[in-house]
C-alpha cells in the first residue's frame, strides 16, 4: 500500500514539476494524473492488469480509499467560504452574474462542439447535416 501511494504520490510531483517548469497553463496534478494514465496504459502490457482487474491492486485498493476520503477535501474550502461571507455580500451580485454567465457560456461551446462534432460526423458518413 505504501508503494502504491508512493506511485501516485510521484506522478503527481512529475505533474508538478513539469507544469512549473515549462510554464504549462495545466494544473500539475492533472498532468501527473496522465502521466500515471499513460505509465499503467504501458504497463498492462507486462503485468497483464486491465482497467477491470485494476480495483483488486494495492494501487485500485489506494485510489478508492483517497476517492472515499474526497469529501473531506472539501472542507477547507467551505471553510473559506464561510470566513469570507462579508465579500460575498459586498460582491454577491457581481459573483452571481459571473457564476451563470460562465455556466451559460460553457454551456453554449458545449453546443457549439457537440454540432460541429455531429456536423463533422455526418459530413464522413457522406450524410448531409
Amino acid at each position: 500500500m505504501v508503494r502504491a501511494l508512493g506511485v501516485l504520490l510521484v506522478c503527481q510531483l512529475a505533474g508538478e514539476t513539469a507544469a512549473r517548469a515549462l510554464s504549462l497553463p495545466v494544473p500539475g496534478p492533472v498532468l501527473g494524473l496522465a502521466l500515471l494514465f499513460v505509465a499503467l496504459q504501458a504497463s498492462a502490457r507486462w503485468t497483464g492488469v486491465t482497467p477491470e482487474t485494476i480495483e483488486r491492486t494495492d494501487l485500485g485498493r489506494v485510489a478508492d480509499g483517497l476517492l472515499g476520503a474526497l469529501g473531506l477535501l472539501f472542507l477547507p474550502a467551505g471553510a473559506g467560504v464561510v470566513g469570507h461571507l462579508g465579500l460575498f455580500g459586498e460582491h454577491g451580485a457581481a459573483l452571481l452574474v459571473a457564476l451563470v454567465g460562465s455556466t451559460l457560456l460553457a454551456l453554449a461551446a458545449t453546443v457549439l462542439v457537440f454540432v460541429a462534432v455531429g456536423r463533422g460526423v455526418a459530413r464522413r458518413a457522406g450524410r448531409a447535416p
